[in-house]
């Protein structure tokens, strides 16, 4: 295990020390939209992006960091930490365990190493130079995506097909009908389920920075692939397939580039 990626795990373990005393507790949910929408933020948000702050700072001085709900220091550096404390906010507040603290590091503007962390459930899902590794109850394995050869045995996933524009989400409902399950709700840990081999394709749009650089190296690292809706590498659009077969995606991709 490479320094990074030993550190990340320290990050996960100081979130969930925050976290977790949380989760299920009658803490309050703030709402960050305007009038007539919903968009929570809550202690342990907040409390759990402040001390893995506070770490890096302590550990590593000059590295730059990016939260969502604290925002930017010194984004332009080599290293560069991107927090998303607690990914799936509305299922947390719902007493759900599908939501997740993301942690990546971005190293000269990618991705290297990723954390998908669900405390509650004691997963943390490590992705890097290292592969990708599943720690959990004491343990720790190595993980991997699974086969698939097409779209029609593939399970899928995105977090709510709301999400999606109009032009988005004809494409979402072609693939959805081609699929033979699709699941809903799970934010960032239906990217983990990907790296284990669970599901064989999560499809989202709108997604920040923060929301998917932890992603990349944990999917890849199993053996996935990470991409835009036309198949190329991330960018700022926020539209995000991931899957552990190529083939699946080829098959989805045919819908997905019309939207």
């Amino acid at each position: 295990m490479t320094e990074f990626e030993a550190f990340a795990l320290e990050l996960a373990a100081e979130a969930a020390r925050i976290t977790l005393p949380l989760f299920r507790n009658e803490g309050a949910a703030e709402n960050k939209a305007g009038e007539g929408a919903f968009d929570p933020v809550t202690e342990a948000d907040r409390g759990a992006e402040a001390a893995i702050r506070a770490l890096i700072a302590a550990r590593y001085p000059d590295h730059g960091v990016i939260g969502e709900e604290y925002g930017e220091d010194r984004p332009e550096a080599d290293h560069v930490w991107v927090l998303d404390p607690v990914d799936g906010t509305r299922a947390f507040i719902a007493g759900l365990p599908v939501w997740t603290t993301l942690i990546a590091l971005r190293q000269q503007g990618r991705p290297t190493v990723g954390v998908i962390a669900q405390p509650y459930l004691d997963e943390v899902f490590l992705g890097g130079p290292s592969g990708a590794r599943l720690v959990s109850r004491g343990d720790s394995r190595a993980i991997r995506v699974r086969s698939c050869e097409r779209l029609t045995d593939a399970i899928i996933a995105t977090t709510d097909p709301d999400i999606f524009t109009p032009p988005e989400l004809g494409a979402w409902t072609q693939v959805r009908a081609a699929a033979r399950l699709a699941r809903f709700g799970c934010d960032a840990y239906a990217y983990a389920m990907v790296a284990l081999g669970r599901i064989d394709m999560v499809a989202e749009t709108g997604l920040k920075l923060w929301d998917w650089s932890a992603l990349v190296p944990v999917v890849e690292a199993a053996g996935g692939q990470v991409t835009d809706w036309t198949g190329r590498a991330p960018s700022g659009d926020g539209r995000i397939i991931a899957v552990g077969d190529a083939r699946v995606r080829e098959d989805a991709l045919v819908a997905f580039r019309r939207a």
